[in-house]
């Protein structure tokens, strides 16, 4: 019965060795896209140069890295206008000892609308520390 079951094995294992070996390794000529023309090309060119800047905010009720933080970051990014919002740095990892971010912004950015969004998130006493 064992022997049955090697035979069976060793010529399956032979049919697919033959099938490997007898494929093509060319791929058809139809496959091959032809050579791309100019109008194939695509360029994408931002439209206007986008300046950036960046101010600091105070968030004084931002007491912890790990539920604060996440929250003023979600909330500022909401903003069509916020580009990015960091931590600012801290003296020791897992404590928010200078409760400030960096937020990198657009043309258009209003502080006072980005305070008003972080009091309704329940942040209050924001104020903007220096640009």
């Amino acid at each position: 019965m064992r022997s049955l079951a090697y035979g069976a094995a060793i010529l399956a294992a032979a049919g697919i060795m033959y099938m490997i070996s007898t494929q093509p390794t060319e791929p058809a000529a139809e496959a091959v896209p032809a050579t791309a023309t100019p109008a194939d090309a695509v360029s994408i060119a931002p439209d206007a140069e986008v300046t950036t800047a960046s101010l600091t905010m105070t968030v004084p009720e931002m007491h912890c890295p790990f539920a604060c933080y996440p929250s003023v970051k979600k909330n500022l990014e909401k903003r069509s206008d916020v580009v990015a919002v960091e931590l600012a740095p801290q003296k020791e990892d897992g404590i928010i000892d200078n409760p400030q971010v960096i937020v990198t912004y657009k043309q258009g950015f209003d502080a006072e609308q980005a305070i008003a969004q972080l009091e309704a998130a329940g942040f209050t006493g924001s104020t903007v520390a220096q640009n």
